[in-house]
């Protein structure tokens, strides 16, 4: 615990990277399916500068087929056994509590929770025994419901300050002393879609966010739709060179308004980036 909240405390954003134990992530599912290529990966992207590594089990893109617990479990644990025995500080990636207290006790020390509680309220007892709760901003009871949500019949997507306010009512949910060691995501893309304006203001007013909130920041905008709509790149067929790069742009945008941590696929890039960026 006290490594996390002391690393959040430098002067230097932590980049948080992302270990798709998935076969449908819409970037690189598959890729790291077996569990000995994923922890290869995760050491690879913690050579590459991350701090902490992300592993997650089920895809949250609207393509992807859910699973129940007991796979998502099968697929994360062995993985984030292999990572924490080596030293690593590691996330899981989860919006189940089963799946977050399996992985807690093989050593995740956080628990990112891209629905904020509102998937398995259950899931802010399974945190206490983790070091850090991340709570991420959606509407909507599932991934499903999430996208459907940005169909054309729906209301305009929130405004930074409602993501704001709707945070704050996450935090309050909360048992007593959870919210003290939580931090907050913002949610690029989760029901924002891939409107430019949306995600872009939130990224512009994430570290407003937080400092409203007394929180810590997370974002995660890598490899999102919007970035390949700003450069006018076709839905599904952008090169991810391009939009790693892009996610470079945005992360940097996020930390000049003074976000704590940056979610990636492309470690190094960014870790290049803010070497350069924070150079003194």
């Amino acid at each position: 615990m006290t490594d996390l909240w002391s690393r959040l405390a430098g002067r230097r954003p932590l980049i948080m990277g992302v270990v798709n134990v998935t076969p449908d992530s819409f970037s690189d599912g598959g890729a790291f399916l077996d569990p000995a290529v994923a922890i290869a990966h995760g050491e690879a992207l913690a050579r590459a500068g991350a701090d902490v590594l992300d592993v997650g089990g089920e895809a949250t893109n609207p393509r992807a087929a859910p699973i129940g617990a007991a796979e998502e479990i099968d697929r994360v644990v062995p993985v984030v056994a292999g990572l924490a025995s080596r030293g690593h500080l590691v996330s899981i990636d989860t919006t189940k509590a089963e799946v977050a207290r399996a992985a807690v006790a093989a050593g995740a020390a956080i628990v990112n929770d891209v629905s904020g509680g509102r998937f398995d309220p259950d899931i802010f007892a399974a945190a206490t025994g983790a070091a850090a709760y991340i709570a991420g901003h959606l509407r909507g009871a599932s991934i499903g419901e999430v996208f459907a949500r940005e169909g054309r019949d729906a209301g305009p997507p929130p405004s930074w300050t409602e993501v704001r306010d709707e945070l704050a009512e996450r935090l309050a949910a909360m048992p007593p002393g959870l919210a003290d060691r939580t931090l907050v995501d913002p949610g690029i893309g989760f029901g924002k879609g891939s409107d430019p304006s949306t995600n872009v203001a939130l990224l512009r007013h994430a570290g407003d966010i937080g400092r409203a909130l007394g929180r810590p920041v997370v974002v995660g905008p890598s490899r999102k739709r919007f970035l390949a709509r700003i450069l006018g790149l076709a839905a599904g067929s952008a090169d991810m060179s391009v939009l790693d790069a892009a996610t470079v742009g945005a992360c940097l945008l996020a930390v000049s308004s003074g976000v704590n941590v940056l979610r990636v696929h492309n470690v190094a890039l960014l870790s290049a980036g803010l070497i350069v960026y924070t150079e003194e």
